[in-house]
């Protein structure tokens, strides 16, 4: 029988980051993923700039980013009546280069430190693996090989994985079972855990007004109904012609309320088209480049890759997770790709999940720690479900002023299409622009965080508003020397202090408890105001713990609960 800590199941990207961050941690595992190699269909196409900062932590982002879209090339997002016709509205984006420039200049605390990048899942999971199987000493990974089932008790988890090619099976013994495995998770279903779609009052909550016209494109979802929308149709496809697939210029998305939304995947011959599969059409039965034509309308030269249809889910499980098993990306929540809160979202989970197991395998997190993770995890998840049913909220508000007219070549359909575009954009691009969404998220009911007496604050959408509130990602600003704030944390908790102050008391508690903990002298005023407090105690996911202007006479009591060995 195999032994290990930690057992993952699912080596898509969320897994792979998981051992990456267990790798980083020097913590002993082994990941297990059923498919013989890395994803064939292109799924994400956006790595956000949070994602991108614990890449960077990592130390992993500069490769990832070699791979990605070229770094001069724009995020411009077309919408037009269709790719053969006409353009009615562009929503401009800076390209890497420029959006490091902004970042540096900025400097305020407002921004992420990295800059999204434009990488197609196809072409990151490779590049995942790839840092694994060349650099792990503690993470074994081995595709073709499935987990089949699995048992827990107190002491750990023992589990049946079959090799996928030859039926073989055998048995794992481990601590911890982490659930990596997508939307048709045998974690999840092992554990009996239901995932709960999303509920119209929910909805209501994250868009407002947008509701009536949500609820439209959303009914199918929550009711297991087929409405227009509610099944979409995939085409992968490869075309070097550019004069036709570029004739609005460079562009990351070009959008149509009729021909769907197609995704440039590298801006030089690899494309993706999403569309809605209309009501009473057998998706077997379409001929996915007639399709493609169809929708685009033109016929020009390409090859199709792939080509399937999908159904988009709003939904989250009931929990994340229990005793020594716990869910971590799709396996836990289902999202619409507008906002691209899929992927990015199960990276957050794999860190704080990472950061958690490693903790407890090292002997130094108690037994609160890993129930932190669903109380901290799960709203996020639930947030982010509401926020990509918002932006599929004003895609559908963009599709009811769709009307015919738009199409015709005429001053009528010219005045149409003006109508049109001014109201594209006074509906805004949110899904690719939501800050307060992408790392603006903050943990607000955790039992291993040091809150204090005052209401928090409402956590915006659109808007990020730097802040060290206890469960908030800490601001990343550079230094006067030029350093990333960011940069100089430690692997574990790191205490930062801004002045003269005494903290041998907490020094000595944390090496009397095992916890790793630096500190980090920064004496700049400027940071200080940003920062809030003298002293901010910051973890290993770079979220804050705790923070004040002393240390309390107990501090032995702030690191216990922030390694959830409190009693409290």
């Amino acid at each position: 029988m195999t032994e290990t800590p930690v057992l993952i199941a699912g080596g898509g990207p969320v897994g792979l980051v998981l051992a990456l961050e267990l790798e980083h941690r020097g913590i002993d595992a082994v990941l297990v993923e059923r498919n013989p190699s890395t994803t064939k269909h292109p799924k994400m196409d956006v790595t956000n700039g949070r994602s991108m900062e614990h890449f960077r932590r990592l130390g992993i982002a500069g490769e990832i980013r070699g791979h990605g879209v070229p770094e001069e090339n724009p995020m411009t997002v077309v919408w037009c009546t269709r790719l053969a016709e006409w353009e009615v509205a562009r929503f401009d984006y800076p390209s890497i280069h420029w959006g490091r420039d902004i970042i540096r200049t900025t400097n305020d605390g407002t921004m992420p430190l990295e800059p999204d990048l434009r990488i197609s899942q196809v072409v990151l999971e490779p590049v995942l693996k790839g840092i694994l199987e060349r650099g792990a000493k503690h993470v074994k990974v081995r595709f073709g090989h499935a987990l089949e089932s699995f048992t827990q008790d107190e002491d750990g988890v023992t589990a049946t994985i079959r090799n996928t090619a030859s039926g073989a099976t055998e048995s794992v013994r481990a601590q911890y079972l982490a659930g990596c495995d997508g939307a048709g998770s045998v974690t999840r279903k092992e554990l009996g855990t239901p995932l709960d779609d999303l509920a119209p009052g929910e909805v209501a909550r994250a868009s407002g007004g947008l509701w009536k016209l949500i609820k439209t494109a959303v009914k199918g979802l929550i009711h297991g109904q087929r409405p227009p929308g509610g099944e979409m149709y995939m085409i992968h496809f490869k075309s070097s012609d550019l004069d036709f697939m570029e004739r609005f210029g460079t562009a990351w998305h070009i959008q149509s309320a009729v021909g769907g939304t197609i995704i440039s995947q590298n801006d030089r011959d690899t494309w993706t088209i999403h569309v809605p599969l209309p009501g009473g059409v057998d998706a077997t039965e379409l001929d996915p480049q007639k399709f493609l034509f169809e929708n685009v309308g033109a016929e020009f030269d390409c090859e199709i890759l792939v080509a399937n249809p999908w159904r988009p889910r709003l939904c989250l499980a009931r929990s994340y997770g229990q005793g020594r098993v716990w869910l971590a990306g799709d396996s836990a929540h289902q999202v619409v790709p507008t906002g691209g809160y899929g992927m990015n979202t199960g990276v957050g989970d794999a860190v704080d999940l990472g950061w958690k197991l490693a903790a407890r395998v090292e002997g130094w997190g108690g037994p609160g720690l890993l129930p932190s993770y669903d109380a901290e995890r799960r709203p996020v998840g639930f947030r982010n479900r509401a926020a990509s049913a918002r932006h599929l909220g004003v895609r559908v508000q963009i599709a009811s002023h769709h009307t015919p007219a738009v199409h015709e070549d005429s001053q009528a359909g010219a005045r149409a299409r003006e109508a049109y575009g001014a109201k594209i954009l006074e509906l805004g691009n949110l899904e690719n622009e939501a800050l307060g969404i992408e790392i603006g998220y903050r943990y607000d009911d955790s039992n291993v965080l040091c809150y204090e007496d005052d209401e928090a604050p409402p956590v915006g959408m659109a808007h990020y508003v730097p802040t060290t509130r206890p469960g908030a990602r800490i601001p990343s600003l550079f230094l006067e020397d030029g350093r990333a704030l960011f940069d100089l944390l430690g692997k574990g908790f790191t205490l930062i202090r801004f002045v003269d102050r005494d903290v041998e008391s907490m020094l000595a508690a944390a090496r009397e408890r095992g916890v790793p903990l630096d500190v980090l002298d920064v004496r700049e005023d400027r940071v200080r105001t940003i920062y809030e407090r003298d002293l901010v105690l910051v973890r290993p996911d770079q979220h804050v713990a705790w923070r004040g202007d002393a240390v309390p006479d107990d501090p032995g009591a702030i690191l216990d609960r922030v390694r959830g060995a409190s009693r409290s």
